[in-house]
């Protein structure tokens, strides 16, 4: 492996030490964050709270442009601005002064082993002890009822009381999956947030998963997160989207049979699953995958 001090330059004359951190966020953009969870989540923070660029990567090490080309403005007869897409660690300051560290931007195409290695070595630089990742993943759910979160961790301890939607199941590999595996494997405390998002908002921005993972992150981390601006966002997404499916009887009856469902669910079942209206009825590992893989595919051939 290529030294992975490398793929990084720290942005900062500030003395280490009076830079430290003891919680990295991690929201990371990728094509399967459904509703656009993460990038609001990063805009939100940075946007809001006293925040610093600490440390770049070398994203033309990294990045598939061809595969996700970035936007140019063409003004009439000349280009006039590129949209360069950056991953970027952010030092932040929360609402009670207490710092904490934001790794965001896109998701790594190449060299993800590489990486992890360079935010291991970011982390031991910053004194981080804990982890979070945030990011929506999509399910067959109804908007109209609580955002469903799948917890998972280096260590079971850090999540009690978890009750787990799936069982056993193989997925698409993501950067902050492999980098919640290897930072496990090393003994470190990572803890996940998959946010349910509603599988006909996954291309939309659906700041009820953003606002959802925020608050999750808050409470594993001690952080004390803005919230409001969210709040807001998520409202006005809320009478936005009852008035398009009040004006179109075919999505409203999708959704009231989403909510039949969803609610049967709750009502019968002693630990409720959003997958099924029975135990009996509940799809295998095997089915999940091929239906998570499937809408995977439905996005990469809409991007190609």
């Amino acid at each position: 492996m290529q030294d992975p001090t490398q793929l990084y330059r720290l942005e900062t004359d500030a003395d280490l030490p009076a830079l430290r951190a003891s919680t990295m966020v991690v929201a990371m953009g990728s094509f399967i964050d459904a509703g656009h969870t993460q990038r609001l989540i990063s805009d939100h923070l940075t946007g809001g709270l006293e925040s610093r660029v600490v440390a770049s990567f070398d994203v033309d090490q990294l990045l598939d442009y061809r595969g996700r080309r970035p936007l140019m403005t063409f003004d009439k007869d000349r280009y006039t601005s590129y949209d360069d897409p950056a991953l970027l660690l952010h030092h932040v300051i929360d609402e009670d002064g207490v710092p904490f560290l934001l790794l965001a931007g896109p998701e790594p195409d190449y060299q993800w082993e590489r990486v992890v290695e360079a935010v291991r070595g970011l982390e031991a630089m910053f004194g981080v002890t804990l982890t979070v990742t945030v990011h929506g993943i999509p399910m067959a759910v109804p908007h109209t009822r609580p955002v469903g979160i799948t917890r998972h961790a280096s260590d079971s301890r850090l999540i009690p009381d978890n009750e787990p939607v799936f069982d056993t199941v193989q997925v698409p590999g993501s950067f902050a999956g492999l980098l919640e595996l290897r930072l496990g494997e090393a003994g470190k405390d990572v803890i996940g947030f998959s946010l349910h998002v509603p599988h006909y908002l996954a291309q939309t921005d659906y700041a009820d998963a953003a606002l959802t993972g925020l608050r999750a992150v808050s409470g594993a981390s001690g952080l004390s997160l803005p919230t409001a601006d969210l709040a807001a966002l998520a409202g006005v997404n809320r009478q936005q989207l009852a008035a398009e499916i009040s004006g179109n009887e075919e999505v409203g009856q999708v959704v009231a049979a989403l909510e039949e469902q969803y609610d049967q669910f709750v009502r019968g079942l002693e630990r409720p699953s959003l997958l099924a209206q029975s135990p009996g009825e509940l799809p295998t590992a095997d089915e999940i995958g091929a239906e998570f893989e499937q809408f995977l595919r439905t996005q990469t051939d809409r991007e190609s």
